[in-house]
Formats: C-alpha cells, sequence, structure tokens
C-alpha cells in the first residue's frame, strides 16, 4: 500500500542568476517522508501549471513551507514597501485559497514560517513587516553568519496557552525553537487563534478555530532536525497521523470514482 501524499509547496529560484526553476528544501522531505511516514510531492506553486482543485484532489495533505518571498502586502489591504523585501505572487495565488478550501474540507496542512503567515493571511490577518523594528521585539531573523547547524540552533522559548493545543501536543507549557524569520503576524484574522509566543511576545504558533481538520501553523523551522527534535518530532508526528486519516476516510471514494 503507497503512502499518503503530502504536497509541499515549492518556491521560485534563479540558479546562476538566469535558470528558473521550482525548489523546496531537502529537509522537509526529510520530515515528511521519515517523521510523519508519508510521500512528499514538490508542488511548483504556479497557477499557470495547476489548479487549487487539482492539488486537493491529488494531495492528501500539504505543507507549507518556508522561503525568501514574502506574501504581498495587497493580500491584507496594504502597499508594497521596500521593507517588505522580495514577493512571489505566483505562490501567492496557489498558497492562500489552497488554505481556505483545507480549513473548509478538513483536508490537513502544516504551516512553516512564511506558511505560518499564508495561513494568517487566508485567514485575514495581517503582517508587520520587520518585527525587529517594533519597541520591546527582538531580532528573529537567520544569523548572517555561522554554519547551517549555528543558523538553525534553537535560540529562544515559545510559551503556549495553558491546556491549549499546542501545549497538549508537545506534553509541556514551553519549548525552545530556533527563530529564522523577518515578519510576524500584527493583527490576527478572527478564527486565526495564537497559541504560542516567544518572550517578547511575538506570535509562533497559531491553529484556525472551529476547523474540522488539522490546521496547525508555526513561526519557527521545525523541518530542522526533525527526527531527533523534541519539539518538531511529535508536529510532524501528529501532523502525518492527521494526513493518513483524511487519505483512509476517502479511499472508499476513490475506489469507487
Amino acid at each position: 500500500m503507497t503512502r499518503p501524499i503530502v504536497g509541499i509547496i515549492g518556491n521560485q529560484y534563479l540558479i546562476n542568476d538566469q535558470y528558473p526553476a521550482h525548489a523546496g528544501g531537502t529537509m522537509n522531505s526529510e520530515a515528511i517522508s521519515l517523521v510523519s511516514g508519508c510521500m512528499p510531492l514538490l508542488i511548483p506553486a504556479d497557477p499557470r501549471f495547476l489548479s487549487v482543485a487539482e492539488l486537493l484532489e491529488t494531495c492528501d495533505g500539504f505543507l507549507l513551507t518556508g522561503g525568501r518571498p514574502n506574501v504581498h502586502p495587497e493580500e491584507y489591504g496594504e502597499a508594497a514597501t521596500e521593507a517588505h523585501g522580495a514577493f512571489d505572487r505566483a505562490r501567492d495565488a496557489i498558497a492562500l485559497p489552497l488554505v481556505r478550501a483545507c480549513v473548509e474540507r478538513g483536508q490537513p496542512f502544516l504551516g512553516i514560517c512564511r506558511g505560518y503567515q499564508e495561513v494568517a493571511v487566508a485567514m485575514g490577518s495581517t503582517l508587520h513587516p520587520e518585527i525587529r523594528d517594533l519597541p520591546g521585539r527582538m531580532n528573529h531573523r537567520m544569523p548572517p553568519d555561522g554554519t547551517i547547524e549555528e543558523k538553525f540552533a534553537l535560540r529562544h522559548k515559545v510559551r503556549f496557552t495553558e491546556g491549549g493545543v499546542f501545549h497538549r501536543l508537545m506534553g509541556a507549557p514551553e519549548v525552545m525553537t530556533n527563530t529564522l524569520h523577518g515578519q510576524g503576524v500584527m493583527q490576527a484574522g478572527k478564527r486565526f487563534v495564537i497559541d504560542g509566543w516567544a518572550p517578547d511576545d511575538t506570535p509562533e504558533a497559531a491553529y484556525i478555530s472551529d476547523a474540522p481538520g488539522f490546521t496547525l501553523a508555526v513561526q519557527w523551522h521545525p523541518e530542522w532536525d526533525a527526527a531527533n527534535d523534541p519539539v518538531s518530532r511529535p508536529l510532524f508526528t501528529a501532523f502525518g497521523d492527521a494526513v493518513r486519516a483524511w487519505s483512509e476516510a476517502r479511499r472508499p471514494i476513490r475506489a469507487s470514482a
């Protein structure tokens, strides 16, 4: 029997500043395959090549990955400025409606970093372009120097709502995470429930209220060392369980189609 399929939302890149490519971090595929127990499938997130409807039928769940381009501020009613950085409007056009469709269908997804921000914006939230510029906030960006191990090293605690979704999942009221982001949620949408915060009160973990499926999203990067990290492993394990449940529930529908 084949494993359930998790669509990994890819990013657009230019190789050698010339050759356009869609790509996804290897650590995302490792986490999905080795910890979630699902088959990773890289998605070229561009409406020229595929539709949200096709993705929903092809994949059982979705991993909304991190990436350098940011969600365009027009998606939450603001004008773009230099501070907002680079954009990927093609990914916006796929990821945002995909999140909304999954929420309504109960189809599982896990949002990471930019993916967390996509879930936030899709559900009516706004973003701040540079969290470190706000009074009392720390610098959450990736360290500019050092090895990849040093860049993804644990850097701050995240505290959870007592008895909340993440507290129950992690079995602890707070955990240590890495941090590699510049933007962050400013005003949460009505159904976007913030369930975890950094020491400077930056929102770090969330889910969608009254959603029938798995809708967890985190601002840190749990795909790093997911098989061994005590915070990453339960997150990807729970996501894999949700994807398998979805796949098994619709298997009779696929068989009769």
